[in-house]
């Protein structure tokens, strides 16, 4: 699957703008100095994996996140296509779900059972859903405003977009890094041809 088609698949299941998408597309070449280049290290991979097994299970037709080494597609992703503060959100993020899971279980993600890192997961999923309904009415609502001030000659003004939330970038690519995984594809119909498979995606890891 090309870029393009991954990023309007995820994006149409996700209801939402894929964050780092415009780059994903273009290859995740960032400005040089406009992007703070801080990498994931092997255990913050591992971790990703776990947290996209949970959001995309091993099932008795497909393998999961974890297979499809969706941690390591993050790694490529937040350092090449994510912005400075992005980055930052994304890494404090980390901390954050590592907070949640203790505040809700007792104990970290990774000593939490499947159960309970299902049950911390889908909260998550909960309050990014009821954040996005509210923001996007506000959208609306300063649309019209936009639109009246332009009416009545006013000058046009911008404000600026929420920032984004870090279980919604978490979500968004593990659902990318799986749908343009080998495994993904395959998944989606992909029928496998001699040679190498290629999920156009150029990797510097």
């Amino acid at each position: 699957m090309d870029r393009r088609t991954a990023i309007s698949r995820v994006a149409i299941l996700l209801g939402s703008t894929i964050i780092g998408g415009d780059l994903f597309i273009s290859g995740c070449k960032s400005e040089p100095g406009k992007v703070n280049q801080t990498v994931l290290d092997d255990s913050q991979i591992s971790y990703l994996n776990e947290v996209g097994e949970t959001i995309l299970p091993k099932t008795a037709a497909s393998e999961g996140a974890k297979a499809a080494n969706v941690g390591l597609f993050m790694k490529t992703m937040v350092r090449d296509c994510y912005s400075a503060e992005e980055q930052e959100i994304f890494f404090k993020g980390l901390n954050e779900l590592e907070e949640a899971s203790k505040k809700m279980n007792g104990k970290g993600f990774l000593k939490s059972s499947a159960e309970e890192r299902k049950k911390l997961l889908s909260s998550l999923d909960a309050e990014v859903r009821e954040v996005k309904k509210k923001n996007d009415l506000l959208k609306q609502k300063e649309a019209e405003r936009q639109k009246t001030a332009q009416a009545s000659g006013k000058p046009n003004y911008l404000k600026k977009s929420p920032p984004a939330s870090y279980f919604a970038m978490i979500k968004q690519l593990t659902l990318l890094g799986y749908f343009t995984s080998e495994i993904g594809y395959k998944n989606l119909g992909y029928v496998p041809v001699p040679g190498r498979y290629d999920g156009n995606v150029t990797s510097r890891i």
